[in-house]
């Protein structure tokens, strides 16, 4: 509804303040609205600042209900917590900790020791550095070793991932010459020692697509000895982070949908002298990036200046070092990210039959697959069973307006919900969200 006067401030604060919001942000929006319409006369001032209004409170961070079947959600924080992790952070969190003190001698200690310790121990690295996520060790350790000499990078491995990040613009911020060798399905170890006073060699992992058909690629074992040939380190940009391809920590073989994923393990002991990944992918943390690799170039890389900028808190530090040590003891096949993906379709089959007969809905259940998501192990599907309810875009926006919002996906105009990424304590909130009209 068009206004030729508009109200005052005041009277629409009062109008439409719940109390929700801090009061300066609902002056500031209804400030913002008045004068807007001013310049378009047609602007119905009270509802643009409800709408406003209500999308400040849903953009605050919030629990969700993943029934997407997409395990390491990029829009969904990627991999939850432990609850180990969850309580080792809080308490760091809730008060006053070690962060940077050595409890036994009173004096400054490392950020990061704990977490460190226990990356060296599960890698069998010399060292390692924690730092705030993957990209930052790939920035940190190009800014370190390479600045402004050549780095050759196969054209196959230029990637780019979620949010627009490109590792060519990444290395431009870092310094570094980028050299472009091979072409994108076919580099050879030659194309590689063809570049000339390179400050090292990078391989990176390209987590979030795969070249297939007729392609080829220098190994890990080749490309370290043509670095150790020229006297360089091998940094290898592995991104998401499964630690040891052999999985140890869940009980029989390893699952075929990580058939073609490389592990940090294995690839230190190819030859890589820095391998770098993520904590909230594969591992199962939170966010943060780990570099694990030879001692000298990481003492190299914690001394620079741009370490500290990109260091994580102390809250962060305590969960990783809590996801970590689930590995140490043989527990991180209950972390939530392997519990979700190794959960059997039959167990995944007897929650949705229950889910749907409380719910009292039309629904069929259908086969399907799941996918880890956040780039990792493109292509890889992990058998599930759906639920599949048709015409299901009203069913669709009220899941999302649900509290807590449930995101489940649409598919041909059906609704689609796999209860692979739902936590099963969460099953009755999805039950309440299917059955409220």
């Amino acid at each position: 509804m068009s206004q030729n006067r508009p109200p005052s401030v005041d009277s629409v604060v009062r109008r439409l303040d719940d109390g929700t919001l801090p009061r300066p942000l609902v002056v500031a929006t209804v400030r913002e609205v008045i004068d807007l319409a001013r310049d378009r006369p047609e602007t119905d001032i009270e509802e643009e600042v409800a709408r406003r209004l209500e999308s400040l409170r849903r953009s605050v961070p919030r629990k969700i209900i993943n029934a997407t079947g997409v395990i390491l959600h990029t829009n969904l924080g990627r991999a939850p917590w432990s609850s180990e992790a969850l309580t080792a952070a809080n308490e760091v969190a809730a008060g006053y900790a070690n962060v940077e003190l050595d409890v036994q001698t009173g004096e400054r200690g490392q950020r990061n020791d704990a977490a460190e310790r226990l990356a060296v121990a599960l890698t069998g690295a010399e060292a390692a550095l924690v730092v705030n996520n993957n990209a930052a060790a790939v920035f940190l350790s190009l800014l370190c070793l390479a600045p402004g000499r050549p780095v050759p990078v196969s054209r196959g491995e230029l990637i780019e991932i979620g949010g627009s990040y490109r590792l060519p613009e990444l290395m431009a911020a870092a310094g570094a010459e980028l050299v472009e060798v091979g072409t994108t399905n076919r580099t050879r170890l030659s194309d590689y020692a063809s570049v000339e006073d390179a400050a090292l060699l990078l391989k990176v992992h390209p987590s979030n697509y795969r070249v297939v058909g007729f392609s080829e690629e220098a190994t890990v074992g080749e490309l370290a000895s043509l670095a150790a040939e020229r006297g360089v380190p091998l940094v290898y940009d592995l991104g998401s982070g499964l630690l040891d391809v052999r999985t140890p920590w869940l009980s029989g073989p390893s699952p075929g949908w990580l058939a073609d994923e490389p592990g940090v393990r294995q690839s230190l002991e190819e030859g890589a002298d820095l391998v770098l990944f993520s904590g909230d992918k594969l591992l199962g943390g939170p966010q943060a990036g780990l570099i694990v690799g030879r001692k000298d170039l990481i003492e190299r890389l914690t001394r620079h200046p741009a370490t500290r900028a990109l260091r994580i808190d102390g809250a962060t530090a305590a969960a990783l070092a809590s996801t970590l040590a689930a590995y140490l003891a043989g527990r991180a096949g209950e972390l939530p990210v392997w519990r979700m993906a190794t959960a059997s379709v039959e167990e995944l089959t007897e929650r949705a039959r229950e889910v749907l007969n409380r719910a009292g809905i039309e629904a069929t259940l259908v086969d399907g697959v799941s996918t880890l998501g956040a780039g990792s192990a493109p292509g890889a599907e992990i058998p599930t069973v759906l639920i599949q309810i048709p015409e299901g875009d009203g069913v669709y926006r009220r899941l999302l307006g649900h509290d807590p919002p449930v995101l489940a996906r649409r598919s041909a105009g059906a609704l689609i919900i796999d209860l692979r990424t739902v936590d099963p304590i969460d099953d009755a909130v999805l039950v309440s969200a299917l059955s409220d009209e």
